[in-house]
């Protein structure tokens, strides 16, 4: 990504991978609570169809947040963590931490790189990131929701974040764990290219035109605008891939079935369930991790050449 001050221009893929996935695993410890929200909201509605006059039992972002903390505790807000920072390692230090190395490789070294080089190396590194990290994402979400299923009289599914792996390998097979990986695929190349090439182009007119210098406030304004892009694109996909992941075997027959159900029994407006805890999310994910990441890798490049 571009960058105005020596110290970056030569961090190694190394450092980047490095930063990208420490970055990662903060935003994550920030914004926790709102990702579970939004887990939970997407995936209200799916366990039985809502009845006229049913009263939603999850209200907007704070107001989920609010009846977790008050019928399972606050830590329930932190359901899933472990997983979460498992996947920020192994998926933000591939899909972030590689993007640079993509554009070089995809315009052979050039220092102007077009959208459309830039869309391609964001579709590749998301694709590569769901790859590795799928197991860790299908974990995650299946604790975020679990919350939900004591309410229909039946048992918590894991007791551990180890426990969940193990009974998914086991009842589901080794697929299981890679289950929603097509729309997650689908989900990562669009955010990449949505995320990443949305900071990556106003960050340098930012530069380019001395509106700021390099520092917080341009990462900070172009994390955001990142976020609010990222969210408007992402959020159907994202919710189809919620569903999919956190579902029984057999509910859904694959990810196109389970969007044609969610249109047919809950409307259009089910694909974007949870869309203002998803934008306060991503916003606020964006802003952390993009500041964090340079901010880390300065600090290591500094660290390397004293």
């Amino acid at each position: 990504m571009v960058g105005g001050r020596t110290a970056d221009l030569a961090p190694t893929a190394t450092v980047k991978i490095f930063s990208a996935g420490t970055a990662g695993c903060v935003a994550d410890l920030v914004t926790f609570p709102l990702d579970t929200a939004k887990v939970r909201l997407q995936i209200q509605g799916e366990s039985r169809p809502s009845l006229e006059g049913q009263r939603a039992k999850y209200r907007g972002v704070f107001g989920t947040i609010f009846t977790m903390v008050r019928t399972e505790g606050p830590r329930s807000l932190y359901s899933g963590l472990v997983a979460g920072l498992q996947r920020q390692m192994s998926f933000a230090s591939v899909r972030i931490g590689l993007y640079d190395t993509m554009k070089q490789i995809y315009s052979r070294g050039s220092e102007n790189t077009g959208i459309g080089t830039r869309l391609l190396a964001g579709c590749t590194t998301g694709a590569m990131a769901v790859a590795f990290a799928q197991p860790t994402d299908v974990v995650k979400v299946r604790f975020q929701a679990q919350g939900q299923l004591p309410e229909s009289g039946s048992v918590k599914r894991y007791s551990s974040t180890i426990d969940a792996y193990k009974t998914i390998a086991r009842d589901e097979g080794v697929k299981g764990l890679w289950k929603g990986c097509l729309p997650n695929i689908t989900r990562n190349a669009i955010v990449n290219c949505s995320e990443l090439v949305t900071y990556d182009i106003i960050k340098e007119l930012i530069l380019k035109y001395n509106l700021m210098s390099d520092n917080m406030p341009c990462h900070f304004t172009a994390a955001f605008a990142a976020g609010f892009c990222t969210t408007i694109v992402a959020s159907p996909v994202d919710v189809v891939k919620t569903r999919y992941m956190n579902s029984v075997p057999g509910q859904y027959n694959g990810a196109t079935n389970c969007a044609l159900t969610m249109l047919i029994n809950e409307g259009p407006t089910a694909f974007y369930k949870g869309f203002v805890p998803s934008f306060l999310r991503l916003g606020s994910w964006n802003i952390v991790m993009f500041v964090s990441f340079e901010q880390i890798k300065r600090a290591v490049v500094k660290f390397q050449q004293a």
